[in-house]
């Protein structure tokens, strides 16, 4: 005689136990990602602002260089000469802006499963949890690398024939000019990564965004008074190797300094950073309770 099988054991016996693999895991954060409403509408505003600005820079340029007064003024701006006014500066102009979005957008995708509780959720699925923040980094980091191009894709057509009037004209065979429209990708994506390990440090929301924030618009803006306001050595070294101010310097065609670092040299400052805090957000992930 055989005991009879139950309906819960014949589901068991006829359920396929699928081994948890990091393809699987990226495609759930992936769905997780695109899935939500907030996630697909603030990655278009971050697109559209981004060439509206750009196009709003264009048609200011058009009219500067038809005044002169106003051309020779910004020609001697001192903000303007550190970046370097050029046509890929213009097409890059709301790259700040994109920086705000996509860095409170990678805070969100880890904080967000912390204060729903759906995280012990995610990490009953993923025990080894790492898959999970690596996933969560691919996605992120890749999405925010295409939305950006894209961007700059669409500003870079949209501003062509108001550069062109202004004598602006992007020009893709110089390297310096392709460096920054490269380095302008390249720094938002590093920005949503260390945003993310952010957010995964800290597992709350509000507090992940205003150190994003602080770091990344607030000190900056402290320390560029400071450096104006003292002649202390110290300040300079400070302000060139804060993340924003050394980052950016991929994305600005303005000549290096004593007081600013090589544009190659600033990236690896803000990418070193962020591989920091990858890795004190990774180890502190294994060990604390979700």
């Amino acid at each position: 005689m055989t005991a009879p099988t139950t309906t819960a054991e014949a589901a068991r016996s006829t359920t396929a136990v699928q081994r948890v693999t990091f393809t699987r895991v990226l495609r759930g954060e992936w769905i997780k990602f695109r899935t939500l409403r907030s996630t697909v509408w603030t990655v278009v505003i971050t697109a559209v602002v981004m060439v509206g600005l750009a196009l709003m820079m264009a048609a200011i340029m058009q009219v500067a260089a038809d005044t002169p007064e106003m051309s020779e003024g910004m020609s001697q701006d001192p903000g303007l000469q550190a970046i370097g006014l050029t046509g890929t500066t213009i097409v890059t102009f709301g790259y700040s802006f994109g920086a705000l979005a996509v860095g409170v957008l990678a805070t969100l995708i880890v904080t967000s499963e912390y204060s729903t509780g759906t995280v012990r959720s995610t990490f009953a699925a993923v025990p080894r949890r790492l898959p999970v923040l690596w996933a969560k980094l691919v996605v992120i980091v890749l999405t925010t690398a295409v939305v950006v191009a894209v961007a700059l894709a669409i500003a870079y057509v949209a501003t062509a024939p108001l550069l062109e009037d202004a004598g602006l004209s992007v020009d893709l065979s110089d390297p310096e000019q392709v460096r920054a429209l490269v380095g302008c990708v390249l720094y938002l994506a590093t920005v949503a990564a260390f945003a993310l390990a952010v957010g995964t440090l800290m597992r709350h929301s509000a507090g992940a965004i205003f150190t994003i924030v602080a770091i990344f618009f607030v000190v900056p803006l402290i320390f560029s008074i400071v450096v104006q306001a003292t002649d202390a050595a110290w300040t300079d070294w400070v302000n060139k190797l804060l993340p924003s101010v050394a980052g950016e310097r991929v994305i600005s065609r303005g000549a290096a300094t004593d007081v600013l670092l090589d544009p190659w040299v600033g990236y690896g400052v803000l990418a070193g950073y962020t591989v920091v805090l990858l890795v004190v957000a990774a180890v502190t992930l294994k060990r604390r309770d979700a």
